[in-house]
């Protein structure tokens, strides 16, 4: 019998249902489990994600059983009963040797087969979603497949001229979409509280590259995925959110904010979640952490000073945040809607989506242009202000040309006078110690900010940060053998950038984004000839 973990319970705790129990429930999933809580607060594996990603060879409830029954025992051993009760079915294919006679493009084009898995077939007890087609995992530590990375590795791809792989991923997510109503984080079932940046639209785009009018095929999804991310029935006033929606006017106009529907510690970073919240005393301030940190994972950026209040990671307020990225992730979901629906002839419905895009490019410039920074920044709807912090984020208008000429100037100025470092572009101003702050970079937010710049002419800037991210990469590759998740962008000397969790190799977007600016970089030097 497979985990019941589709059942949201666990995660839809609310502040209020916590109050006055005084009857111990019965687990209704694993993560609910003594067994599962014991395991991460004894901290058997370095890493907590590896606990939740063993395969049981019993359901949940039986191995609960046969836990309460034998750990006060004389001589019972935690580590050999997981042991016993668990499979490792991690991907023994990533242990190879690297051949060192290759290029590191060379070495690309080898491991798209390494990271390639599926179809799927159902494990159970597992905690992963099986998909019905082909599709590249990042590797390393993720084993499955995860929404927005997807979209970078399948850009590289289709620069190496694997269209169907590319397809077959799209039709992955589809898929999801169609049986979940959704695109989790990862298609693990401790995914199912949150999704991530919605960048299925763009991967739908991608595809148009080659073949023309690919949106039509997949509107149905991207239309469920747009109500997913729109979804409320109880704001009643202006500056006030519900799920991931915020009310901004009296006039039916809103942005959006990253929201995971959990109350709870992360199952796959239980003891980190639990040991941040530590210090709260009261028990709606540790579920609003939990809740907040939860949405930090939605975002991508996990984690990021981004999305604190005060000087340190317990602060994270990502709930309160009306993000960059994300609404123009939103701007373009509603464009491409637009274009499909006046391309099926349904013009009054393409009017409404042109009309949803067009007060969101307003609220935008609004609430997060700051005229002071010349600079896109998120905007704190609690508070009234802006964040304050300048991150990499602030570049994606550019790519989805929200910005107005005199705009995209000050970014592009921004950009190669504050955030372009040795190695590239840092990811944020602020060295906090998270990963998602400098002295980091990382290959998706290089992609955006070039592909932007190159939009609004600025080729000069975008080949140099191009040269100067590859030839990082590659002096990487040359001492390692390996494409890294994220890379120390101010001190060349490391090998990589570091922060939650050790620095994972593989690697899917790292490899997508190295290959696509290869191409860039070759198609502008043959216009220049």
């Amino acid at each position: 019998m497979k985990y019941n973990f589709i059942i949201l319970g666990l995660f839809l705790v609310t502040l209020g249902s916590c109050k006055n129990v005084t009857t111990k429930q019965e687990p209704t999933t694993f993560y609910e489990t003594e067994l599962f809580k014991d395991v991460q607060l004894a901290a058997l594996y370095k890493d907590s994600k590896t606990f939740v990603d063993l395969v049981p060879k019993e359901n949940f409830i039986t191995l609960e059983q046969k836990y309460l029954a034998a750990k006060d025992l004389k001589g019972f051993d935690l580590q050999l009963f997981v042991n016993e009760n668990f499979e490792d079915r991690s991907m023994a294919s990533l242990k190879f040797e690297t051949d060192t006679t290759k290029t590191m493009y060379e070495h690309i084009e080898v491991m798209w087969s390494k990271l390639k898995r599926g179809p799927d077939t159902r494990i159970e007890n597992s905690s992963r979603i099986p998909l019905p087609k082909e599709y590249v995992v990042p590797g390393g530590r993720f084993q499955e497949i995860y929404y927005w990375d997807s979209y970078f590795t399948i850009e590289g791809l289709l620069a190496s001229g694997r269209w169907d792989l590319a397809k077959s991923m799209v039709d992955n997510f589809s898929f999801l979409i169609d049986s979940i109503g959704f695109i989790p984080n990862g298609t693990r079932d401790y995914f199912e509280t949150r999704s991530q940046p919605p960048f299925f639209s763009l991967m739908v785009n991608a595809l148009s590259e080659e073949r023309e009018n690919m949106p039509l095929y997949y509107v149905e999804q991207m239309s469920k995925e747009y109500a997913f991310f729109m979804e409320s029935e109880l704001i009643t006033e202006n500056f006030t959110a519900d799920n991931h929606l915020v009310r901004m006017d009296d006039n039916g106009q809103w942005l959006n904010r990253y929201f995971d529907k959990g109350y709870t510690p992360r199952p796959e970073a239980y003891k980190e979640d639990l040991h941040l919240a530590q210090e709260l005393t009261d028990e709606n301030e540790k579920e609003q952490l939990y809740n907040d940190l939860r949405s930090a994972a939605e975002s991508g950026w996990d984690f990021s000073s981004r999305w604190f209040a005060g000087a340190d990671f317990s602060t994270t307020q990502t709930t309160n945040i009306i993000p960059v990225d994300l609404n123009c992730l939103l701007f373009n979901l509603e464009m491409t809607l637009s274009k499909a629906a006046e391309q099926k002839g349904d013009r009054d419905l393409a009017e409404r989506f042109r009309d949803r895009f067009r007060k969101r490019r307003r609220l935008m410039n609004t609430y997060l242009w700051n005229e002071e920074a010349g600079f896109y920044m998120d905007y704190n709807f609690v508070t009234y202000k802006p964040t304050g912090h300048l991150t990499l984020a602030g570049a994606f208008p550019l790519f989805f040309k929200l910005a107005n000429r005199d705009q995209a100037e000050k970014i592009k100025n921004v950009l190669m006078e504050q955030f372009l470092k040795d190695g590239g572009l840092v990811t944020t101003l602020n060295n906090s110690g998270q990963q998602w702050d400098a002295p980091n970079g990382w290959a998706p937010l290089q992609w955006m900010a070039v592909k932007g710049l190159l939009i609004y002419g600025y080729e000069k800037e975008a080949i140099e940060i191009m040269e100067r991210w590859l030839a990082l990469n590659e002096k990487v590759f040359k001492n390692t053998g390996k494409m890294m998740e994220k890379y120390n962008v101010e001190d060349l000397t490391l090998l990589s950038g570091g922060g939650e969790y050790e620095t994972q190799d593989g690697f899917g977007w790292t490899n997508g984004v190295a290959v696509g600016f290869k191409k860039i970089l070759d198609e502008l030097k043959s216009k220049e000839n």
